[in-house]
């Protein structure tokens, strides 16, 4: 049993050796002139930087590399976990950390709900569908894409009936997408549409939405274009991307090609107030062409 002092004594010797590591790591890669390879996490007082504010296009982790700064060049290009080095025959500690900070944030995408408040704040009204939990949501996608009677009854009862362009908004897979994206996305499609003379109808949330569920809302409201803003499936890249579905004359059973789809709205994507601005555009461009999806020729 090891006391407590001689505890005290390991660990004190374990920070040391990290932080003579980290000098000699950083003062090769000062000597190799690779800016890209000293990016090595700083260790103090034996914790590292929070994991999950670590932009991996800038972080090269590979030791003595051959072509480093060309290979760090050709990753700003790509957010993917590449040049994240080896450990032996194991990936280092700071790379599977920020791995498994990713799936947390991504199960947390999915599983959680997007909050009351922000719904409220973005003042919309919430309507929910066949599904009547987040299981029964993940389990039964079919019950994802129709309202239930008393999501149609609200909807009828405070949604101006046959707008030009009818908006709304689903939490889908990512609820983390809704609360990042909407405040700026749904303000800037809805300038968009007025400095362009295009009406739209009453903005609301529907909960435990798929993507199929605007066809039926067409149908309801009576809308020439529907447009849903929903959260994405997230990925061990953001959990934050959100998509815009954009549909003419969208009916119960359509063909998905008819659909116009505006993806990677996230703030390492497309940024949200320029895609709400793209999406007003193309709304236009699909009342003036009367079609959407593969029959829109532009």
């Amino acid at each position: 049993m090891v006391n407590e002092n001689d505890l005290r004594t390991i660990i004190a010797q374990v920070l040391s050796e990290m932080n003579l590591d980290q000098k000699e790591d950083t003062k090769e890669a000062e000597t190799s002139g690779c800016a890209a390879c000293s990016n090595e996490p700083v260790i103090e007082n034996g914790c590292i930087p929070d994991v999950t504010e670590v932009d991996i296009r800038k972080q090269y982790l590979v030791e003595n590399p051959e072509n480093g700064e060309a290979y760090y060049d050709l990753k700003q290009y790509a957010p993917c976990r590449l040049g994240i080095g080896k450990a032996g025959a194991r990936y280092k500690t700071d790379p599977v950390l920020q791995f498994r900070a990713a799936h947390s944030a991504a199960q947390d995408a999915v599983f959680s709900d997007v909050d009351q408040d922000f719904i409220d704040k973005m003042g919309l009204f919430s309507v929910q569908t066949q599904c009547d939990s987040k299981d029964t949501y993940l389990t039964r996608p079919d019950l994802g894409r129709k309202l239930s009677d008393e999501a149609v009854k609200t909807i009828k009862e405070k949604c101006r009936m046959n707008p030009t362009v009818q908006i709304y908004v689903s939490d889908g897979l990512s609820s983390a997408a809704i609360a990042a994206n909407v405040g700026d996305v749904l303000p800037a499609i809805e300038q968009g549409l007025k400095s362009y003379g295009i009406d739209y109808g009453t903005p609301f949330f529907v909960k435990y939405g798929r993507v199929g569920a605007m066809d039926q809302i067409s149908e309801i409201t009576g809308a020439d274009v529907t447009c849903v803003l929903i959260g994405e499936r997230p990925g061990l890249i953001t959990a934050e991307s959100m998509s815009a579905y954009i549909a003419y004359k969208a009916t119960v059973g359509m063909p998905e090609a008819r659909r116009t789809v505006v993806s990677n709205i996230h703030k390492a994507g497309t940024i949200p107030a320029e895609a709400g601005a793209h999406i007003a555009d193309i709304i236009k461009k699909i009342l003036d062409n009367k079609a959407s999806g593969t029959d829109l020729k532009l």
